[in-house]
């Protein structure tokens, strides 16, 4: 199963991606490097004129709960460590919190948000997928599902995957 182009029926191939395997050390000069080739002022977090208006430094007790028990957190900052090597972005809101990377028209994000007990994540889709959880642009994991890190982790890899494009108007 090749998955090129010139196989019908097959589309695209796909593209795997790989962790780096990078120390935080190692990811922080990575980034230093980056940072100074490409000459970019780009700040680290999502400077303050940048954010919504209801955006928080913190997020609200009952939110951090359940993201932290569903390791979303955690997965979230080794993605940004390996695969963007620290270039993504950070907010949180008193509902969630936002990972945010690229510039200009490259822009894309991934954006979480509690509501009750249930985890929501932003899809790209409007439409009700074929998903149990899905909500029609979003999908809500209740507490047994989000407390699986393989439901998570298969969840966070779709995102990755095809995440979430910003219009140039953000």
């Amino acid at each position: 199963m090749s998955g090129g182009a010139g196989d019908p029926g097959q589309g695209k191939p796909r593209i795997l991606g790989q962790p780096h395997g990078v120390s935080d050390e190692e990811a922080e000069n990575i980034t230093h490097m980056i940072v100074e080739a490409q000459q970019s002022a780009r700040q680290r977090n999502i400077p303050a004129e940048d954010l919504d208006a209801q955006a928080t430094t913190a997020m609200a007790p009952e939110v951090a709960r359940v993201v932290e028990a569903s390791h979303v957190w955690d997965i979230l900052r080794k993605f940004n460590r390996d695969y963007l090597y620290g270039m993504g972005r950070f907010d949180e809101y008193a509902g969630g919190l936002l990972l945010k990377w690229g510039d200009g028209y490259s822009r894309k994000h991934i954006w979480v948000t509690v509501e009750g007990e249930n985890l929501v994540f932003e899809t790209n889709h409007e439409r009700s997928c074929d998903k149990s959880y899905c909500r029609g642009g979003y999908h809500v994991f209740t507490p047994a599902e989000w407390r699986s890190p393989r439901i998570i982790n298969q969840e966070l890899a779709e995102q990755f995957r095809r995440p979430i494009s910003e219009r140039t108007d953000d």
